[in-house]
């Protein structure tokens, strides 16, 4: 079940990047939601390519259709599946790919493991399989916030050296929409744009991370032990094509500290408790606690560059290849709406589970 996401809200994407489309079946989704085409694009529209002067220039409208699982604008209870077209697929520019591996790509262990491989835009293992986890997020995110009044959000805090701070209680999609990198500080936005478009123009990239935000979440949501609800996350995070790190709350930095200076104080207010810090992240022994989650996540430099890299062939032979194509100089910016939509995706599939176990 390598393309399924999910317990009881579950997923499965399907398509190669250079094939007819890309697409997504959602099982377990609830009857009676309020459903449309109209619901899923603006999503997709923000994971698009060529919605920027620093994003790859590929052609695709990404227009969404539903096939199944939706009458009258309402959710059946039955498999949605969604499909979109590929419509700017230009093979031609991966011809040499298709006998020598892509550094730091997929190429050879996909070669390994299945001793063939789509090697027209790398196929699965191409972003263009998040159009499905995309597509699927938007109908976890719809049912959230109109079922439990959580809010999912996303936005680029860090390219390569330039670092923005945020609050996470705070922090607006109004602000990340503001500019094309999704940066919520315009200033430092100006600084990640100017950087991206002095590295693209050397034929490099650049990697950074997307911190990702769930507010009105519950206490409660998430499994003890093997479940928990920031493993989950993680393993959500980390299926994403370029994740190479994933922390939450403190993360790493929790190091720095004595367990007096870490630790969240519980208060209580009228019956309803909180914590006067939340270093947490909003998750304590794999369970929601009510507090806003946030957590980060480190995207690698696009792996396709524009300069000669050593490598091999499939003959195993040392030989040399430039990238070619059209590439994203910095995954980012587009890499913000897959983290809301496998974010949205964890956070329903806990909530099902939830309403599941305490009946």
């Amino acid at each position: 079940m390598a393309n399924t996401f999910g317990h009881l809200f579950r997923i499965s994407t399907w398509g190669e990047s250079h094939g007819g489309g890309v697409g997504v079946v959602i099982d377990g989704c609830p009857p009676h939601i309020a459903l449309s085409e109209a619901d899923i694009q603006p999503d997709l529209d923000r994971r698009r390519p060529g919605q920027s002067k620093i994003t790859t220039p590929r052609k695709e409208s990404d227009t969404v259709r539903i096939l199944s699982g939706v009458l009258d604008g309402q959710t059946l209870g039955t498999p949605i599946c969604m499909m979109v077209n590929n419509e700017d697929a230009r093979s031609e520019a991966y011809s040499e790919m298709a006998v020598k591996f892509r550094p730091s790509h997929a190429d050879y262990t996909y070669q390994a493991k299945f001793g063939i491989r789509a090697w027209a835009g790398g196929g699965r293992s191409s972003a263009r399989e998040t159009i499905g986890r995309v597509a699927a997020g938007a109908v976890a995110r719809k049912v959230l916030r109109k079922q439990y009044g959580v809010d999912v959000l996303a936005c680029v805090t860090q390219v390569q050296k330039i670092v923005c701070a945020i609050d996470p209680n705070t922090v607006s999609a109004q602000q990340i929409e503001s500019n094309i990198v999704r940066c919520p500080d315009s200033q430092k936005a100006e600084e990640m744009i100017r950087l991206i478009e002095e590295v693209r123009a050397l034929g490099d990239t650049v990697g950074g991370i997307v911190t990702g935000i769930a507010r009105g979440v519950p206490p409660g949501w998430g499994e003890p032990v093997f479940d928990r609800l920031e493993a989950d996350l993680g393993k959500a995070m980390l299926s994403l094509p370029a994740s190479k790190g994933f922390d939450i709350g403190s993360g790493f930095d929790c190091v720095q500290f004595r367990g007096t200076e870490h630790n969240d104080p519980f208060r209580s207010d009228s019956g309803k408790v909180f914590t006067t810090s939340n270093r947490s992240g909003g998750v304590q022994g794999g369970i929601s606690n009510g507090q806003t989650i946030y957590f980060r996540v480190a995207f690698k430099p696009v792996a396709t560059v524009m300069q000669e890299q050593d490598t091999v062939d499939k003959e195993y032979r040392n030989t040399t290849l430039k990238g070619r194509g059209r590439h994203d100089p910095c995954v980012l910016p587009r890499a913000v709406p897959m983290v809301e939509a496998m974010t949205a995706l964890v956070l329903l599939d806990h909530a099902l589970r939830q309403k599941a176990q305490c009946l």
